[in-house]
């Protein structure tokens, strides 16, 4: 679990970060378009009702030491679902590295989309922006 940061703002919303878990077994990446200015509160919302409402149970959730993830209360939810909390370790990418890695192409894929424009319209005259194509950007 982890953010990719520092994205245009995309979207009615402005979404400006993107939180990146992955599923090890099946390497499947969740993607959920967010903002930089998320507290843990949201944080630990946007992962009971994006991720955990979704897709059921983990049992262990690897991610670094941001602030979002260490708080009482993310902490106190994965007690509550009975889910490990493990934390990877400054600059091991073994720990980590199939999000890392998920990570790196979902960012290059956004600034390729954002260098041709940050949005662009179909045959329908309807507007998309990269926080639309977020289920496109998972089949790399």
């Amino acid at each position: 679990m982890d953010w990719v940061t520092a994205l245009h703002p995309s979207g009615d919303k402005a979404y400006n970060v993107c939180l990146v878990i992955v599923e090890r077994y099946s390497k499947t990446a969740i993607l959920v378009p967010c903002h930089n200015d998320n507290t843990a509160m949201d944080t630990t919302l946007l992962l009971w009702s994006r991720v955990i409402s979704l897709t059921g149970l983990f049992e262990n959730i690897i991610s670094d030491r941001d602030p979002k993830f260490i708080s009482a209360l993310c902490t106190n939810l994965h007690r509550l679902c009975g889910t490990k909390l493990s934390f990877s370790t400054a600059y091991h990418p073994q720990t980590d590295g199939l999000a890392e890695r998920i990570i790196q192409n979902l960012e290059d894929m956004i600034r390729r989309f954002c260098a041709y424009g940050l949005e662009f319209k179909d045959s329908d005259d309807s507007t998309h922006y990269w926080c639309t194509l977020i289920p496109a950007l998972k089949l790399e």
